[in-house]
This record gives C-alpha cells, sequence and structure tokens, in this order.
C-alpha cells in the first residue's frame, strides 16, 4: 500500500516537471528559502540577521507552514532537526525536547513566547496555529537573554501585523476522522497611524483512537481561538502595540492501550470511564517602543491566565480502579524593560531588566475504588522572579566579532499544601502546610565569536543553561517533595553559507555537560510522576540544514540531526544506578526532506499556479525507559526507527486556493508515547493517514 501512494506522489511530481517546461513563466512574486539568510531575528533581541547569529537556528516561514499543514506546535518537528515534540494523549502534557533536552512534568526546559507573551506553563504549550507569519527555533541554551525554562533552547512565534499585511482571507478544511477546520482574519490600516487585526480558528476533529470497552473516540476535540492586534504609531518614534488572544478547547483523552512486554504487542484502547481535558486560555502583551538615532526602548508588560480541568481513568482497563480529576488556575504577570543601541557602529549592546510572578491554584481528587479510598490534594503555590541582563557585541575587524553577556537571574516559590482523605467514608485527619520559600539565584554569562569571509560565517560559543528547582505536585516519600535547579554548560560551533543565490547551508556541532539533570520517575505506587535530581549528563551531537533553489519555481530542503544523550552519573541507591544510560524519548536521529515545485501557467489558462509539496520525516532510535532495559527483561523498550510522508498539491486562481494533502501517506506504524504505571506498560499509537481538502478566498 504504502508503495501505491509513492508511486501517485512521483507521478504528480514527474507531470509538474514536464508541464512546467511548456508553462512556466517568469514571476518575480517566487521566493526562495535561500533567502532566509537575510531575515533578522527577532528573538536574538538586538536585530540580528540569521547569518550573522552565532547559533543554531531554524526559521520557518509562513508558507512553510501552510505548505506542511503544520497546525500546532507538536508537529514543528516534521521541519527543525532535533526538535520533539511527543504525543501524551492531551494538551495537558505537551513537553518540548531539542537537543536532547527537554522535561515531561513541572516546568519547561524550552522557553516559548508568543507575541512577547512567555508561556512558562507546558500546558500551555499545545494550541492551535492560525494568523501565523513565522517561528523561530534557537537551539541551545538561551540563558543570558531569557534566562529560566530557555535551558534546552527558545521557540518564538511571530503572528501577523497590520502594519505588514492588510487584506482578509478565509479558509474552509475538511478531512478523514471527522475533521473540519474554518479559519479566517482580517487585517486593515484605518489611518497613517492606527492598524488593527482580527483573526479567529474553529477546529473539529472526531478522534483518531477508538475505546472498544465503551464504543466511542476516546479523543474527540472542538477548540476555538480568536487574536486582535492593535498598532498605534503616535509619531516616528513612538509605537504602542496590544496583542490579545483567547484558545478554548475541550478534548477527549487518553488514548492509552497496554503493550504487552514479552510479546511486543499492541493492545486495544479499552477502559471504562470517560477522559479529558478542558482548557481556556487568555493571554495578552502591552508593547511600547521609542525610537531614537542611535538607541531603543521597549517594555512589555504581559499577562497570561489558564483554566483546565481534567478526568482521566488512570488505570486505564475496564476495571474500576483509579479515577483523578484534576481543577487548576493559573495566572501569570510578565514584564521586561530594554534598551539597546542602533546604527551600524562596531559596538552595539543591550541592558535589560525582566520581573514576573506567577501563581497557580489546583485541586487533585482521586478515587481508589477497590480499597475505598478517596483524596484531595490542594495546592496553593506562587513564583517570583527578577532578572537584569546585559549582552555587547563588539567588532575587532569588519569581519571578525566578540559577542559577550551576563545574566542574573534570582526568583523565590512557595507552596500551600492541603491533603484531606476518607477510608470506608470514614474521614481521616489532615493535612495543612505551608513549606518554606525556595530560593533560587544564578549567573548566566555568555561568550561567542563570528567570523566573516566571502559568503560564509563560522561562529564558536559557549553558554550557560539554568532551570531552576521547586517543589513537586506528587511525592510518596518527604525526599521527593522538591528537587534542585538544573545546570548545564554547552559549548558549539557552526558555519552558515549563501552560496550564489542558490544554496543556503547551516551546520552546527554542540556539547552539552549537564548537571543535576531534573528526571522524570514514577512513584513506587505507580499513581503518578515527581522531578528527582541525577548527578552528571552529557549531550551532543550535530545539525545540518540545507535549503535551496536551484532553478525558479523550485525548492528543496534537508534538515537532519543527530543526538547523543546520555546519563553518565546517576546512583539511587548501593544496588540500583543508571549510570551510561541513555536519556529517554530522545530519538537518535531526526531526518526532513522537502521538496516545492511551483508551476506558473500563462495568464489566459484556466488555472494561475499549481504547487507540489513532498515532505519526508524519519526519526530514529529511541529508549521509552531510564533503565533501558525494562525490570532487566529480554525485551528492551525501544522504538525502532519510522518514516512518515506528506504531500499537498495546490490549485491557485486569483485569489482562490483549493488544495488536496495527506498526512503520514505511508501509513506508518508507530508509538507516539510509551510508559509505565500501577505494574503495567501502556502505548499510544501515532496517527494513522488522513487526507483532507482546504479551500482559501482572499479578499
Amino acid at each position: 500500500m504504502r508503495y501505491k501512494y509513492l508511486t501517485i506522489i512521483l507521478l504528480l511530481y514527474s507531470y509538474g516537471l514536464s508541464a512546467q517546461t511548456l508553462v512556466l513563466r517568469p514571476d518575480s512574486t517566487l521566493s526562495t528559502q535561500v533567502e532566509l539568510s537575510e531575515i533578522v531575528i527577532t528573538a536574538s533581541k538586538n536585530e540580528t540577521k540569521l547569518k550573522e547569529l552565532p547559533a543554531s537556528v531554524s526559521v520557518i516561514p509562513m508558507k512553510s507552514i501552510t505548505a506542511n499543514e503544520i497546525t500546532s506546535l507538536s508537529q514543528l518537528g516534521t521541519l527543525s532537526p532535533n526538535f520533539v515534540m511527543p504525543e501524551y494523549g492531551s494538551k495537558l502534557t505537551s513537553p518540548v525536547y531539542i537537543r536532547g533536552i527537554g522535561s515531561r512534568i513541572n516546568n519547561p526546559s524550552i522557553g516559548l513566547y508568543v507575541d512577547n507573551v512567555p508561556y512558562f506553563e507546558k500546558s500551555a504549550f499545545e494550541f492551535d496555529f492560525f494568523d501565523l507569519e513565522r517561528i523561530e527555533i534557537l537551539r541551545g541554551p538561551q540563558g543570558t537573554l531569557y534566562g529560566r525554562n530557555s535551558m534546552g533552547g527558545l521557540i518564538n512565534i511571530v503572528t501577523r501585523s497590520p502594519l505588514n499585511y492588510q487584506g482578509a482571507n478565509l479558509s474552509v478544511s475538511a478531512a478523514t476522522y471527522g475533521s473540519y477546520r474554518l479559519r479566517g482574519g482580517g487585517y486593515m490600516k484605518l489611518n497613517d497611524k492606527l492598524a488593527v487585526s482580527l483573526s479567529g480558528n474553529y477546529l473539529h476533529n472526531d478522534g483518531f483512537y477508538e475505546n472498544k470497552f465503551l464504543n466511542q473516540k476516546v479523543d474527540k476535540l472542538n477548540s476555538f481561538g480568536f487574536r486582535n492586534k492593535i498598532v498605534y504609531q503616535a509619531s516616528g518614534k513612538f509605537t504602542v502595540e496590544n496583542v490579545a488572544s483567547i484558545d478554548n478547547s475541550k478534548q477527549g483523552g487518553y488514548p492509552y492501550a497496554l503493550y504487552n512486554v514479552e510479546t511486543q504487542t499492541d493492545g486495544d484502547v479499552s477502559y471504562n470511564q470517560p477522559s479529558s481535558y478542558d482548557r481556556l486560555m487568555f493571554s495578552d502583551a502591552l508593547n511600547f517602543k521609542y525610537t531614537a538615532a542611535n538607541w531603543e526602548l521597549t517594555n512589555t508588560v504581559s499577562y497570561q491566565y489558564i483554566d483546565d480541568i481534567q478526568k482521566i481513568d488512570q488505570d486505564f482497563t475496564p476495571d474500576s480502579l483509579y479515577f483523578i480529576k484534576q481543577l487548576q488556575t493559573q495566572q501569570m504577570v510578565a514584564n521586561e524593560l530594554m534598551v539597546k543601541s542602533r546604527g551600524n557602529s562596531r559596538y552595539s549592546w543591550l541592558f535589560g531588566a525582566f520581573g514576573f510572578m506567577q501563581g497557580s491554584e489546583s485541586d487533585v481528587d482521586v478515587n481508589t475504588y477497590k480499597i475505598k479510598l478517596w483524596y484531595l490534594k490542594t495546592y496553593d503555590a506562587d513564583v517570583t522572579g527578577v532578572a537584569f541582563f546585559h549582552q555587547s557585541t563588539f567588532k575587532v575587524t569588519d569581519n571578525l566579532s566578540v559577542t559577550g553577556g551576563l545574566r542574573f537571574d534570582y526568583e523565590t516559590s512557595g507552596l500551600h499544601y492541603k491533603y484531606r482523605s476518607t477510608k470506608a467514608n470514614i474521614e481521616l485527619p489532615r493535612t495543612d502546610t505551608i513549606y518554606p520559600d525556595m530560593k533560587d539565584h544564578i549567573f548566566l554569562p555568555k561568550l561567542a565569536l563570528n567570523y566573516k569571509f566571502n559568503h560564509v560565517s563560522v561562529y564558536a560559543s559557549y553558554t550557560w543553561g539554568y532551570k531552576p528547582g521547586g517543589f513537586n505536585t506528587t511525592f510518596e516519600r518527604p525526599e521527593d517533595l522538591k528537587f534542585k535547579n538544573e545546570k548545564s554548560n554547552n559549548y558549539e560551533v557552526g558555519a552558515k553559507a549563501s552560496l550564489f543565490s542558490l544554496l543556503y547551508a547551516d551546520l552546527a556541532l554542540f556539547y552539552t555537560k549537564l548537571k543535576d539533570q531534573q528526571i522524570y520517575r514514577t512513584t513506587l505506587s505507580g499513581r503518578g510522576a515527581y522531578l528527582e535530581n541525577a548527578g552528571v549528563s552529557e549531550n551532543k551531537g550535530i545539525e545540518v540544514t540545507l535549503k535551496s533553489s536551484p532553478v525558479r519555481g523550485f525548492e528543496a530542503m534537508v534538515a537532519y540531526g543527530y543526538t547523543y544523550s546520555k546519563i553518565l552519573k546517576y546512583e539511587k541507591d548501593a544496588v540500583t544506578n543508571y549510570n551510561n544510560n541513555f536519556t529517554q524519548y530522545i530519538p537518535r536521529h531526526t531526518l526532513a526532506i522537502q521538496a516545492t515545485q511551483t508551476l506558473l501557467f500563462n495568464k489566459s489558462s484556466f488555472i494561475d499556479q499549481i504547487k507540489l509539496n513532498v515532505l519526508y520525516n524519519q526519526n530514529g532510535l529511541l529508549y521509552w525507559d531510564l533503565e533501558n532495559n525494562l525490570n532487566k527483561r529480554a525485551y528492551r523498550l525501544i522504538e525502532t526507527p519510522y518514516r512518515t510522508l506528506s504531500a499537498k498539491v495546490s490549485f491557485i486562481k486569483g485569489n482562490v486556493q483549493f488544495d488536496i494533502w495527506g498526512k503520514n501517506l505511508l501509513n506508518a506504524d508507530y508509538h507516539s508515547f510509551l510508559f509505565e504505571a500501577l505494574g503495567n506498560t501502556y502505548i499510544q499509537k501515532g496517527k494513522p493517514m488522513q487526507l483532507g481538502v482546504n479551500v482559501l478566498v482572499k479578499f
């Protein structure tokens, strides 16, 4: 079957090449991916061009997002090397791993900013994409400029601005598995000073997986979102921008099935209590910018609110064993003030101050039916932080530049914990504890060299990474209540080249030494998870990105990443240690190969353009368990390499576009997640092949 679909795609592609020789016409509007070298990376905070930035970076423009039907953060790994975001069954748990660094629970190890709003909670990471301009992915620690939770890298999402884009659009999509999507937006300049935009998105999906016991789909989804952007330019020097967005989703979950370790076979999703995750999220950012001749001042104040509820049959079997309901409310206020130099002088600089306050309240309601135990855990947690940072770049010569930076981070976190329980309807003694605040502070230095010659830039950098410690919300032993901060030293060398406007190449080699890495562990009872600190770990690898446009209308991209992630020292006790074991959840390599062909027809033709896009992905071997050999059994819990293929054909006439697309056309059979709980092993299968169509109208 897989060869059938591959043959169809190759035939379409061959037809496109032959058609091109007959009807292709010049068109200056065609932009190529190699022009990415001239893009300014806003996440650098000092308007550095991609080619001149001493870091490994992926820039995913809007056209690549739409061409590959990228609809959420979890799908970015199809275009970026060493980027992994497994699907864990709901939007609540959405960890990102870059270069082998990530965190499945608690605070993320990867920073996420959307229109200057910091997302400090992983439960906010997975949201529907719409209205995007581009996505910037910076790999490696970004602690000097971003501090906490950017230990493995940073994702910066920029949405469309009504200053740069005017008009309106509306798109309707339908796909197999009962998927329907409606998207639209309007962008306008009301006058020379004021511009506004409003965009929205609605998504429905019947679900990909069936609960055999309940005879219904387990992962049904309904979600909608809106974004409003207002930009006011009071003068040529002063600009005010406000971006407000809301996201609401009601999601079924979790498509977990029993996995037989001995026979290595998958069971069916089959449990008796419906599970779900509902989330309401609101964010707003108000940005002030004043531009003078030689310097610029910006201040961004942001707010984020999350209200969610999780219901989960935690044993995932037809028996009534454990059922959990978790309600959570989170609020975060942050402010960043920054002043930086402008112009092309040999010395450029920036200074900044950042502060935030984050509070959360959560109730965890647990029923253990067979032993007639009910308990309610209540957490009232707060985190406050402040930071000061500086970065300077000095051009020693026209070709050589030196960048140095330093950040000081200080934060304090507190926890008020309450516990109520009943056994056989008899109330047990209560617990009400206010724990002493945890305090963290650290200096985060950075040093980088960049040398340019002809069309090539080479760089070397040394950076520190940092992730704060905190309180575990699930613990069964007093020593598991807290976990320490995690630190890293990162060494990186790389090169970027733009050759004859035909090829853009980006190469990076990295080595990261981690101390006190925060490791995900399952509680002794199997009814929860917590973080504890390992001793010493290391990650090393390579990233290669090639983009080429050898002829007008054709573009190609190859992105390859290799990560060797290993725990050097992690001894739990005199008997158990994980020394020299591979880190779990990290594929050994990632590969993406993309090709896009655009055919332009004569104006008298019934159609203006046909675009064909093909994307091939491969993920390498990974370990699902820290032991690398579960319970010393004969069969390792590993995921062998697997391959996926996606394609899209677009027909364009004037302001109307019609798309036919498919994902996982090879219908690859793989696991997107595997874990242990309650003495069992569970899996979540990867999504099957999906086919769909879109209609887009621009006004």
